[in-house]
């Protein structure tokens, strides 16, 4: 039976990982078991943070509704209690833009509620 080489395939395949491991420093992006153990790293790293990325946004707007709300004498929980009464489907992501930049129609929005 013939010899495999494995010329080809296995050359993509670390040139692959050493393409993702470009802007590391020495051995890390040179030598392919370094590389290959950072880039796995960093890729654990990017998918972590993505989840983390959702959870601060929420937090922020979240902050940003409570403090518009706190400013016209409600709280964040009987805001969104009143919306959900009143059938309103905002998300926090469009309350808090209103709450923050267009306050007069946030304004207007919570006393609409009233």
């Amino acid at each position: 039976m013939a010899r495999v080489k494995r010329g080809f395939k296995a050359r993509r395949r670390r040139n692959k990982i050493l393409k993702m491991a470009k802007g590391f420093h020495f051995d890390r992006r040179n030598k392919f078991r370094m590389a290959k153990a950072t880039v796995e790293r960093a890729m654990a790293y990017m998918f972590k943070s993505r989840k983390f990325l959702k959870r601060d946004m929420r937090k922020l707007w979240i902050l940003r509704i409570n403090a518009g709300a706190r400013m016209l004498g409600t709280s964040y929980s009987r805001l969104i209690n009143k919306l959900k009464v009143n059938n309103i489907e905002l998300n926090r992501k469009m309350l808090s833009e209103m709450a923050s930049r267009d306050f007069n129609g946030f304004k207007a929005l919570v006393e609409s509620l009233n």
